[in-house]
C-alpha cells in the first residue's frame, strides 16, 4: 500500500479543500447542492434532461445530467457506446442532519419570537446550541412552481446558563428536542414565513408549502499549525458530491470509447440520513428508472439490461469515521483509519455496508492507478456502525457496490472536520474507479 505523510496540504489538495468551502457554502440544502452541482455541470457542458421528456439515443449519450428534487444523476458516455457498455457509478447523499422547518412554525414565550423545527437525521443536537443559523431549501408557490430560499444567520439556540443547571458539567447536558431546541428569531410576534418570502422575493400568501432546514452560519475555514484540516457544516456527505461531480467532469474532459471504457455516472441521492425511503432517496426508483430508460433509448431490452447490470459496479461514497484521540476505545483495536491517510474502504460483517472482497479489489486497482493511499474501517464489535446508500442501492440493482468515503470527526455536528488533503484524494480515487 502506498505511504502517505500527513502535513501540510499540498497546493492542488489546498485548493480543493478550498473549493469544497466553498461548494459548501453555495449548497446549504439538498436542493442547494443539487442547484450547485448542475451549474458546475452546465459549465463544463453538461446538458440537463427533463425526466418528463422522451429520451432517444441523441439524449442519452454524450455528457447530462439529470434532477429530480434533491437529488441528481450525470453522466457521460464513451465514443460508441451502445447496449453492451457498462456503468460504473459513484454514488453520494445530498443531506445532513439538522433541524427541519415545521409546517406551522409560529412559536413564541417570554416576548420572543421562535421557530418550530423537528429532528432530522440523527445530529449531535448540543452542536446546534449558540450558533447563529440559516434556514435554506425550497418554496412551493401557489402558482406550481418552486424557487430556492437561503437566508443569513438569523436563528439561534441559546444554551441554559450553567447558574441555572449547576449540574450539567457533572451529569451532562440533557436536551428535550421538543422543549429545548426552538431556535429564536426575534422579538414577538414575527413569522418566520415572512421572512423567508422576502428573502425569496415572493409574497407570503404564495408560499404553500415549503422544505426548509437550519445550517450553521458560520463559512468553512482551513485551520491547524499548516492549514492540515477543514472545518465545516455538511461535510456528511458533501465531501462525496463535490468529489464525485469534480471527478465526472475530469472523465469526461478525456478521450474514451465503447470497447475499453464504462459510462461514467455519479448519483447523488436525497434523505439518506432519514433511511432513504423516498422518491429521490436511494431506497426510490430514481437511479432504477434512468438507468433503465437509458439502455432503453440505445436499443436494449430487459433481458440485456439485467446482464448489463450484473458487469457494472457502484462505489458508494460517504463520510466515516477517523479514530479519536480522546476516544480510542471506542474504535476497533486494530483497524484505526486516521485523517490525512487517504479514503477509507468501509466493511462490515452485517452487511450495514455493502463491500465484498471482489470490491476491495476494485477500489485497491482504482487507487493504484490514481497513485492515491487508501485504508480500511470496521467497527469495535461493542459499537454498531451506521449503513449508507451503498446497501440499498445493491439490494434494488444487484451491482457489485463499494462503500468509501473520507474520513471525519465530529461527525453529525452541525460543523465537521476532515483532513485538507482528504478530499483531493477522494476525488482522484473517484476518477479512476469511473475510467473503469
Amino acid at each position: 500500500m502506498t505511504t502517505f505523510s500527513a502535513a501540510a496540504p499540498s497546493p492542488p489538495a489546498r485548493a480543493t479543500a478550498l473549493d469544497l468551502g466553498e461548494f459548501v457554502s453555495a449548497s446549504p440544502s439538498s436542493f442547494h447542492a443539487v442547484a450547485e452541482t448542475a451549474r458546475r455541470l452546465e459549465e463544463a457542458g453538461f446538458t440537463e434532461l427533463a425526466e418528463t421528456a422522451p429520451w432517444e439515443a441523441a439524449e442519452v449519450t454524450g455528457d447530462r445530467f439529470v434532477i429530480r428534487d434533491g437529488s441528481l444523476i450525470a453522466w457521460s458516455t464513451p465514443d460508441g457506446v451502445d447496449t453492451g457498455t457498462p456503468w460504473r457509478i459513484v454514488g453520494s447523499h445530498t443531506d445532513s442532519p439538522g433541524l427541519k422547518l415545521k409546517p406551522n412554525p409560529q412559536l413564541g414565550a417570554e416576548g420572543l419570537a421562535q421557530v418550530g423545527v423537528e429532528i432530522y437525521g440523527g445530529p449531535l443536537l448540543n452542536s446546534w446550541l449558540d450558533r447563529e443559523l440559516r434556514l435554506a431549501g425550497r418554496l412551493a408557490l401557489a402558482d406550481g412552481t418552486t424557487t430556492l430560499v437561503a437566508t443569513p444567520g438569523i436563528l439561534r439556540v441559546p444554551q441554559l446558563a450553567v447558574h441555572l443547571d449547576r449540574a450539567v458539567n457533572k451529569d451532562g447536558l440533557q436536551l428535550d428536542p421538543q422543549r429545548h431546541l426552538q431556535p429564536i428569531l426575534g422579538y414577538g410576534p414575527l413569522d418566520v414565513r415572512e421572512v423567508l418570502a422576502a428573502e425569496a422575493g415572493v409574497a407570503q400568501a404564495d408560499i404553500v408549502g415549503f422544505d426548509v432546514v437550519t445550517v450553521d452560519s458560520q463559512a468553512p475555514a482551513l485551520f491547524g499549525a499548516h492549514e492540515e484540516f477543514l472545518a465545516s457544516g455538511r461535510l456528511d456527505n458533501l465531501t462525496s458530491v463535490h468529489a464525485e461531480a469534480l471527478a465526472l467532469i475530469t472523465v469526461a474532459g478525456s478521450p474514451r470509447s465503447a470497447g475499453s471504457d464504462p459510462i461514467a455516472m455519479m448519483v447523488a441521492n436525497d434523505h439518506e440520513e432519514v433511511g432513504s425511503a423516498s422518491r429521490s432517496g436511494a431506497a426510490g426508483p430514481f437511479l432504477e428508472d434512468v438507468l433503465v430508460r437509458m439502455h432503453a433509448a440505445l436499443g436494449g431490452d430487459e433481458a440485456s439490461r439485467r446482464r448489463l447490470l450484473a458487469s457494472s459496479m457502484v462505489l458508494s461514497a460517504d463520510a466515516g469515521h477517523a479514530a479519536h484521540p480522546n476516544y480510542p476505545e471506542r474504535h476497533d483495536p486494530v483497524t484505526r483509519p486516521r485523517l490525512g491517510e487517504g479514503p477509507m474502504l468501509k466493511i462490515n460483517a452485517q452487511q450495514r455496508y455493502a463491500t465484498d472482497a471482489v470490491g476491495i479489489a476494485a477500489f485497491a486497482a482504482a487507487c493504484e492507478a490514481a497513485e492515491v493511499p487508501y485504508q480500511q474501517f470496521v467497527s469495535n464489535n461493542a459499537m454498531p456502525c451506521g449503513s449508507t446508500i451503498g446497501p440499498i442501492t445493491a439490494t434494488r440493482l444487484g451491482m457489485t457496490t463499494i462503500d468509501v468515503g473520507i474520513t471525519l470527526l465530529s461527525m453529525h455536528s452541525a460543523r465537521e472536520m476532515c483532513a485538507s488533503a482528504d478530499p483531493l484524494l477522494l476525488q482522484q480515487a473517484c476518477a479512476a474507479f469511473l475510467r473503469g
